[in-house]
């Protein structure tokens, strides 16, 4: 046995002194915590620090450990949280109050940039994925649920049923206040995040409720999201809950749900973006608008959508309740002959009438059996008609597309290498 000394200042201050081997059994002695870490090139033990709670004092995570999410780990009000460029970060499995996660509450801030070359990766303990590797070797995109997720909170506006000025993040409990987002402060900062792959979570907290990959509550235009990556989480991609946060160059492969979730007036810009259907995935975008009296404009341009045929859902994408803003530059192809565009209800379609919302053009390679691109753009309204909703839609043969994602800036990512898309 290879002997490791680490001491690592945790939320709750405890010290640890561990050794590691080349086996897969956590062993208590003595209050001595001994983590065993996989090692599929053989390379040297990756020391792995326990995390749990609450952080109180700023602190920095580094790429020469691994660091294990037990339960709920949250970033506290004037807490930062910096993890340097390579640094993995694994979650514990478990449901409901067990489910692991990373919490950024209001006011804490995450310091999270990695680089193209050395990306942060939050993943799953049954990941055998070392200190040093941008990839382990046992888990794939049908591997979903294995752990939470980031959800990251802040003080920008929200619209909310009731016009409350805050509320609790879906996927965590009510009782627990650090799930609270929303506020005033459009221009609020939650930190940096750039370069983050996020691996196998979406972990069941109660039923038809699960974390999304990157939960994004209230979060406000003084926060970069920037070169972002979701895998194989079970329900959503990532989600915006209201917030005014820009978010540029995202990749989202082998949801559950959908990819890119927009909702309760989400206000900011979306640019860059492409998502890869799964087997089970639902639509590449779902878009909500205000819940409440608030209003907030969306912009989602320059995304390239791939359909996937296994799929029994596998949709471009359906605008829903009240959903506000404006769509360009898609490039869409690989989708089954009856997926569709839809205006999803009444409330939905009047916007569109009424100029609120608005599309650009998308560009589709025509599934086998559709000879009429407009006949993707489908009003499911029951009351209200409306005319044109498709016109800026032109069929394209697959290479001579003119909009969609500038997907080179998307070479980095796990999915462009594992799923062989070519960028």
């Amino acid at each position: 046995m290879k002997k490791v000394i680490l001491t690592a200042l945790l939320a709750s201050t405890l010290v640890f002194t561990g050794c590691f081997k080349d086996d897969d059994t956590p062993i208590i002695i003595e209050e001595t915590t001994i983590i065993n870490n996989n090692n599929p090139d053989g390379g040297d033990d990756c020391p792995v620090i326990p995390v749990t709670g609450l952080i109180a004092v700023s602190t920095t995570w580094t790429a020469d450990n691994i660091y294990q999410l037990n339960q709920k780990v949250v970033v506290g009000d004037g807490v930062t949280l910096t993890i340097n460029p390579g640094t993995i970060i694994k979650g514990s499995a478990g449901t409901g109050s067990l489910a692991s996660a990373l919490i950024v509450a209001r006011g804490g801030t995450l310091n999270a940039q990695g680089t193209a070359d050395q990306p942060i990766i939050f993943t799953s303990t049954s990941d055998n994925i070392s200190c040093g590797q941008t990839a382990g070797t046992n888990l794939d995109q049908d591997d979903r649920g294995l752990w939470g997720g980031l959800i990251v909170l802040g003080n920008a506006p929200c619209s909310f049923s009731g016009d409350i000025l805050e509320a609790q993040i879906e996927g965590i409990p009510a009782d627990d206040t650090f799930g609270l987002y929303g506020g005033t402060d459009a221009a609020d900062s939650s930190g940096a995040i750039s370069y983050v792959s996020i691996r196998h979570g979406g972990a069941l907290i109660g039923e038809g409720n699960e974390i999304n990959g990157l939960t994004l509550g209230g979060v406000g235009s003084g926060t970069l999201i920037d070169n972002i990556e979701v895998v194989a989480n079970v329900d959503d991609g990532i989600e915006f809950f209201g917030g005014t946060v820009d978010a540029s160059n995202l990749l989202v492969w082998a949801q559950g749900d959908d990819a890119l979730d927009i909702d309760q007036a989400y206000s900011g810009t979306i640019d860059n973006a492409v998502v890869v259907l799964g087997d089970i995935s639902d639509h590449a975008f779902e878009i909500d608008g205000p819940e409440g009296t608030g209003s907030g404009e969306f912009t989602l341009r320059n995304a390239t959508i791939i359909g996937n045929t296994v799929t029994s859902n596998g949709e471009y994408a359906d605008y829903r309740s009240n959903a506000q803003g404006f769509t360009e530059n898609v490039f869409a192809f690989g989708f089954k002959d009856e997926s569709d565009v839809e205006l999803d209800n009444d409330g939905v379609a009047t916007n569109y009438n009424n100029g609120l919302l608005t599309f650009g053009t998308w560009e589709i390679v025509l599934p086998a059996g559709v000879t009429d691109v407009a006949d993707i753009f489908v009003n499911k309204a029951e009351n209200v008609m409306v005319t044109g909703f498709g016109s800026t839609a032109t069929a394209v043969s697959a290479g001579s597309e003119t909009v969609g994602a500038t997907t080179s800036n998307l070479s980095w990512t796990y999915s462009n290498v594992a799923g062989g898309l070519g960028f």
